[in-house]
Order: C-alpha cells, then sequence, then structure tokens
C-alpha cells in the first residue's frame, strides 16, 4: 500500500502527527509490511498554526498514484476550501481507492467533491461547515462511508491511526500498536455505513 500523506500551511500538526506515529507500525506486519508513505503538499515547507516548519519530501504529486490519501485538518483547511489550484490538486486523489482525513481535512474532500452523497465527521465545532458538502454530517468519532474514512476533531488522529491498523493488519495488530504506544483507550462513536 502506498499512502500520500497532504500537508498544507495551517495545518494542526497533532492531526498529522497521531495518525502518522499509528501508521507507520504498519510495516510490522506481514499483511502491510510493504507499506510506503510520502509527505506530500505544494510548497517544500508547510507551516503548522503555530509556526512550526516541517519539510515535505514530495511535492504536487499525483494523487492517483496514491492507494491511500490521508488530510489532516487546521485553521489552514478554512481558507483552502477556496483555493481553486489546492482543491485541484487534491481532485487528482480521484482515484485512490481509500480517503482518509481527520478534523477539517473532511471540509477539503468536500470542498473537492467527493462528500455528495456520503455520510461524514470532522472537528464538533464545525460540523456546519462541512454539512454544505455532504449527505449527512455524523456526530461521531470515525465515520466509515465505503472508501472514505472521516474523522472528528485533533485526538481522534490516534484513534483513526488505529482503526486503519485493524483495517489492513487485523485486530491483533492493532492491539500491539496500542501497547507499543501506550494507548489504553477504547474508541467509541466509530459509525461504518
Amino acid at each position: 500500500m502506498k499512502i500520500a500523506l497532504v500537508l498544507f500551511d495551517g495545518v494542526t500538526f497533532l492531526d498529522f502527527v497521531g495518525f502518522y506515529d499509528v501508521i507507520y507500525r504498519l510495516r510490522q506486519f506481514e499483511p502491510t509490511k510493504d507499506t510506503t508513505w510520502d509527505i506530500c503538499g505544494l510548497t517544500e515547507e508547510v507551516t503548522d498554526e503555530l509556526g512550526m516548519r516541517v519539510s515535505v519530501n514530495v511535492i504536487r504529486p499525483d494523487l492517483s498514484a496514491y492507494d491511500l490519501v490521508f488530510i489532516p485538518g487546521g485553521m489552514g483547511t478554512r481558507k483552502l476550501r477556496e483555493d481553486a489550484d489546492f482543491i485541484n490538486w487534491i481532485r487528482t486523489a480521484e482515484s485512490a481507492e481509500f480517503k482518509v482525513s481527520v478534523c477539517t481535512g473532511s471540509l477539503l474532500w468536500g470542498a473537492a467533491g467527493f462528500l455528495k452523497g456520503r455520510k461524514a465527521t470532522t472537528h464538533p465545532n464545525v460540523y456546519d461547515l462541512l454539512q454544505p458538502y455532504c449527505e449527512e454530517v455524523v456526530q461521531a468519532r470515525i465515520v466509515k462511508d465505503g472508501h472514505f474514512i472521516t474523522a472528528g476533531g485533533v485526538a481522534t488522529s490516534i484513534d483513526l491511526g488505529v482503526y486503519v491498523i485493524e483495517r489492513f493488519a487485523g485486530a491483533e495488530a492493532a492491539q500491539l500498536v496500542k501497547k507499543q504506544i501506550d494507548y489504553p483507550y477504547q474508541a467509541a462513536g466509530i459509525v461504518e455505513v
């Protein structure tokens, strides 16, 4: 499996890192040992909401080359919804099998037109911003509608990572990862459509 991790200025890095720290462990398990990923963006470096900078290792790739595309959230998503260049780039993910987001990353899937007729979620403070883009905003931690997986606010990124591990590597793998990261919580509020 090849994963694209999309970054942008104004990202909430916990959205990204919470997911990344969990899913990079996919390589430990036989069914997912060949997993690779790229940190993707439109520029060589992105700056989060607080001024932290991170380098991007692949600039403006065709996202259809990936099996799973992940978009985190952050305050930057509000402006990016109206940024035609960015949204057109996100649209290149049309043939990616899995489209995944946490927090307001779902707003970007929505702005790209991918959530029409689907159920999705986002950070509870911005359900109203997601509503125009989807069939129904589900007030849950994780919503899986077909091959779209959207998750709630910031800390949900860890739950989402564990959920992805379980889907692709199995329940035992997910439990092992939770032990490795000392994560004693059981995700509640998972809705599969």
